[in-house]
């Protein structure tokens, strides 16, 4: 198996707000698609940051998404990133490590591909994940990995999980969902938008 890249753990961003984020997650190209829809760009064009929460399988999705929707982008590398089930590792990238916090008007926001929603019958708890992960608690989990979406509170952190735009539950080729974070003085409101 050909050697993983040298890869941050974690990055740390400084952001001040109102923003807005787009959010996007396992878009498997070219697997799922060799392209992605047109509906994706049209859905995050005007947001002020794009996240990926991995499994992008092709980093030039990163440089598609900065182009087409006009936002710098940072990315969570996925199990699909670094290899398995035999795909292609990606290369080192700026914008891509295991894990991104941001920090926005004080409130902390945290990127990682797989992280859940529920207790997991012996499996750390929210804190200790978040821990591990970004090095203390984070007010936002962003994850991917499901290809599921979900805005849901555990343990009194916001987890949102903006699904897959391009392969939706695993199932077939299709359009799916993206999510969004709005920040506007230290409070966050998210939501899942259907692309149609």
């Amino acid at each position: 198996m050909p050697e993983l890249p040298p890869r941050k753990w974690l990055s740390e961003h400084q952001f001040s707000g109102p923003m807005l984020i787009g959010l996007v997650s396992d878009t498997h190209v070219p697997e799922a698609r060799r392209e992605i829809f047109e509906e994706v760009y049209a859905a995050l064009r005007g947001v002020d940051l794009i996240l990926h929460g991995g499994d992008m399988h092709d980093v030039s999705v990163l440089d598609w998404l900065e182009r087409r929707c006009g936002a710098p982008v940072l990315a969570a590398c996925g199990n699909g990133d670094d290899g398995s089930s035999g795909r292609q590792i990606a290369p080192d990238d700026p914008r891509l490590s295991y894990n991104q916090l941001l920090h926005v008007d004080g409130l902390r926001i945290g990127m990682t591909h797989d992280f859940p929603d529920r207790p997991i019958m012996g499996s750390a708890n929210v804190q200790e994940r978040m821990e591990r992960h970004f090095g203390g608690p984070c007010h936002v989990v962003v994850a991917g990995d499901t290809h599921v979406p979900i805005v849901k509170t555990w343990e009194g952190t916001l987890i949102v999980n903006s699904g897959s735009p391009l392969y939706p539950r695993n199932l077939q080729t299709q359009l799916g969902t993206v999510g969004f974070l709005d920040i506007r003085g230290g409070r966050v409101d998210a939501w899942i938008e259907q692309l149609h």
